[in-house]
């Protein structure tokens, strides 16, 4: 197979938290280690000016969180790393749901402190819809958090997936001592605020009764680290690595992201055994990464990153063959011929101009207002990448225009914005009331900021009594379209022109399913169904 050299040493993956469990200070780690930035940001510190690498709009950087996927690309022993970094607050879920379905796998950073939350659930039932395999990193150690062993259940009950332990802390909290690497037998000791890339220290420990290890913890730390691997031993035994693959089991790591701890042992492991580039299905055929013609879907769209420029970049996931600067692609929507003269690979808010990336690889388009999420080009061939979602959203506003001189701006402000998917837009049936719907509050806050700092357009939201977009499909047209009638104060059409029903409550919905049995209420429009 032409590009098979190239398939082997690429590894794609995303990080996803909960807001605050470290996962922004656990990309900066992995980008040290690849040597893709040399000194860490400081998200939250005053003292230090420089923001996290990974967090670029302006109103991240106000916040301290991440609110838009952001790609970078890095090397470490000669594998080529895409990761993407996801947003953790739950207001920009939509967001995370649709990266995923760009990687081939996931590490999911859990705070020790709290376990398992609400926002970590929903993103595991993402992954578990497509089976991805997950790495599981438990940060904060050096906190005093919950029992190991009770963490653990807590996890495979919470999250239904079966863990297995990779490396396993001795203490916690203040008497956090380190982490013990069950599959290299080394003991990795800890030092607060010292940076744990050295070698020297870690201990190579081939026999748990040696002596060693009491000098080095302590008799009393010794001897539970013994009773604890036995335990996980007979437990656990030897990790599956088909098991992981198949995302049926989910290896885990202790350590701290910000002291820089535990990290390179879980970023070995990763590179040892997650999945290069796989296959993929579409709406004609499964289109198997090793073909040599090129494909690839648009999963994400960012406007303004450089806010001196008025660009969009559209990020591309090729899934085969090979994407090359200034050839001619097929855009199966627009069924139009596209060149890309300036292909970007990115290191966060930097961009290179690349000449060739093959699949696994994340490419960043230059757009002039060609591209939707979950657009496919391809060498010709006709089809759309499946499984790409837009959930329903959960809160509704209409959006009113303050200055009727920028109209225009707004506009295309609106346009621009839900395209990338920060919200979707509804148009109310029989009238142009525009609805923006939001999975959460924060979303409005960043729309409005941003229409204004960077369309100039002033708007403000009124809420709407709203519970939730149903999208409706039936066999029967007629019946569809008396409807839509009908309910003319609760119907409207997506930016795709899409019928949907925007119920008031769950017994409206309920009453509605009920009353229409011809009448099909989907509550995600899987893009290009």
């Amino acid at each position: 197979m032409k590009y098979e050299k190239e398939l082997n040493r690429r590894k794609t993956f995303a990080i996803i938290s909960h807001p605050d469990a470290g996962k922004t200070t656990l990309t900066e780690k992995f980008l040290l280690f690849g040597g893709a930035i040399q000194t860490a940001g400081a998200v939250k510190s005053n003292k230090i000016k420089k923001h996290a690498t990974s967090d670029f709009m302006e109103i991240e950087r106000q916040r301290g969180i991440s609110v838009a996927t952001s790609v970078m690309t890095f090397e470490y022993k000669d594998t080529l790393i895409n990761l993407l970094d996801t947003p953790g607050h739950k207001d920009f879920a939509e967001d995370t749901y649709r990266t995923l379905t760009a990687v081939d796998s996931v590490v999911l950073v859990i705070d020790s402190v709290n376990g398992v939350e609400d926002q970590t659930r929903r993103l595991m039932e993402v992954c578990r819809m497509r089976d991805t395999p997950v790495i599981v990193f438990i940060n904060k150690m050096d906190r005093d958090g919950k029992n190991r062993f009770d963490l653990l259940e807590e996890i495979e009950g919470e999250l239904k997936i079966q863990l297995h332990p990779m490396t396993w802390p001795i203490n916690s909290g203040k008497d956090f001592k380190g982490v013990y690497n069950l599959h290299d037998k080394s003991l990795l000791l800890f030092t607060a605020n010292t940076k744990a890339t050295d070698d020297e220290d870690s201990v190579v420990i081939h026999d748990l009764n040696d002596s060693v290890l009491d000098e080095k913890v302590g008799d009393k730390d010794a001897a539970q680290l013994r009773e604890d691997v036995e335990l996980i031993d007979g437990v656990y035994g030897e990790l599956e690595t088909q098991k992981y693959l198949d995302g049926k089991v989910a290896p885990v790591f202790f350590g701290s992201a910000i002291n820089n701890f535990g990290v390179k042992e879980m970023l070995d492991t990763f590179i040892r055994i997650a999945p290069v580039p796989r296959s993929r299905e579409t709406t004609k055929r499964m289109i198997d990464v090793k073909e040599e013609k090129f494909s690839g879907f648009i999963f994400k769209i960012h406007a303004n990153l450089d806010p001196k420029h008025r660009d969009r970049i559209a990020f591309l996931r090729v899934c085969s063959g090979r994407f090359e600067r200034n050839k001619y692609y097929h855009h199966v929507r627009l069924d139009k011929e596209m060149r890309f003269s300036n292909p970007y690979s990115f290191l966060a808010r930097s961009k290179d101009v690349i000449d060739d990336a093959y699949a696994g690889d994340v490419v960043g388009l230059f757009d002039t207002g060609n591209f939707k999420i979950g657009d496919t080009l391809t060498e010709g061939e006709d089809f759309y990448f499946t499984g790409i979602p837009s959930f329903s959203p959960e809160i509704f506003k209409e959006l009113v225009n303050k200055d009727p001189m920028k109209t225009k701006q707004l506009e295309k402000g609106v346009n621009q914005l839900t395209d990338e998917g920060v919200a979707q837009l509804f148009t109310q049936f029989g009238g142009n009331k525009k609805i923006i719907g939001c999975v959460g509050e924060l979303q409005f806050e960043v729309i409005q900021y941003r229409l204004l700092q960077e369309y100039g357009a002033a708007c403000e939201f009124r809420p709407l009594p709203f519970y939730k977009a149903c999208w409706l499909t039936s066999n029967d047209q007629k019946k569809l379209e008396d409807f839509l009638r009908f309910k003319q104060q609760n119907s409207a059409e997506d930016k795709d022109g899409h019928p949907v029903y925007l119920a008031q409550s769950e017994w409206f919905l309920n009453t509605e399913i009920q009353n229409n049995p011809d009448i099909q209420f989907h509550f995600t429009s899987e893009i290009h169904k």
